[in-house]
C-alpha cells in the first residue's frame, strides 16, 4: 500500500536522481548553417577552451585570473602533459593556466614521473646545447653540441638561452621559455611560451612539485 509519505519520498528521490543526470548531460551539440560544430559552453570559460576544436594544439592560453590571484608558491603545483604537448599550473586539483610546451625529441625524451624544482634562476645558457660562431662572429653550427661538435679556431660556442629556468633533474633537464613547436622538438627539456612562463616562474619556489606524464 503507497502512503502519501511513501509517495513523497519516492517523488523526491526521483526529482534529486532527475537533477543529477541532467547535471552530468553534455550540452546538446549544435551546428552553424555550414554544418561547423558551435561551441556550446559559454566564451571565457574552460569548458569552452577545451572544446575548440584546435584543442590541444592550439598556441591559446587559458588563464583563470581570479584564481591565479589567489595562487602563490605555497600552493601551487605544475603539470605537464607530453601527449597532448599542454603544460599547467594548478592550485591544488584546479588548473590556473593551460598552455602549451615542447618536449623532447624521440632520441632524447623528456624523462617521465615526479620532480621537485631545484633551482630557479632568470637569465640561464645552456651548456651543452646553442650555436657555434667561427672568428668572424659568423654562425658555421645552428644546432650544436658543445660536448661533441667541433669548435674553429677562434671561434666560440654560445650557449641557448633558456630564460626563467626551472630544473627538474641533476642532469639538466629542466622548464624555461623556448619555441614552441606544438610537437615534440626539444633536447629533453620542457619549453613553454616567452608571455606565460615568466608568470608561471613567479608562483613557485625550490621544492614545488612537478608532474610529468
Amino acid at each position: 500500500m503507497i502512503t502519501v509519505r511513501n509517495f513523497v519520498r519516492c517523488a523526491g528521490a526521483a526529482a534529486v536522481l532527475l537533477l543529477a543526470n541532467c547535471a552530468n548531460q553534455k550540452p546538446i551539440a549544435k551546428f552553424d548553417k555550414d554544418g561547423k560544430p558551435i561551441n556550446p559552453y559559454p566564451a571565457g570559460t574552460y569548458e569552452h577552451f577545451k572544446a575548440e576544436p584546435t584543442y590541444p594544439k592550439t598556441h591559446s592560453v587559458w588563464k583563470n585570473e581570479e584564481l591565479l590571484s589567489r595562487t602563490n608558491d605555497s600552493n601551487s603545483h605544475i603539470k605537464i602533459d607530453l601527449a597532448t604537448q599542454r603544460g599547467f599550473l594548478m592550485n591544488g586539483e584546479e588548473i590556473v593556466i593551460d598552455y602549451p610546451i615542447c618536449s623532447g625529441i624521440k632520441s632524447r625524451p623528456t624523462p617521465t614521473g615526479t620532480f621537485y624544482i631545484l633551482e630557479k634562476v632568470v637569465d640561464k645558457n645552456s651548456n651543452r646545447y646553442g650555436k657555434i660562431l667561427d672568428a668572424e662572429g659568423n654562425v658555421v653550427n645552428g644546432d650544436a653540441d658543445a660536448f661533441a661538435d667541433p669548435i674553429p679556431e677562434g671561434g666560440k660556442f654560445v650557449g641557448a638561452p633558456m630564460r626563467y629556468w626551472m630544473r627538474l633533474t641533476n642532469d639538466g633537464v629542466g622548464h624555461h621559455i623556448g619555441p614552441i613547436r606544438r610537437y615534440p622538438a626539444s633536447h629533453a627539456c620542457i619549453r613553454g611560451p616567452s608571455g606565460t612562463i615568466p608568470t608561471v616562474y613567479s608562483k613557485v619556489k625550490p621544492g614545488t612539485r612537478v608532474v610529468v606524464e
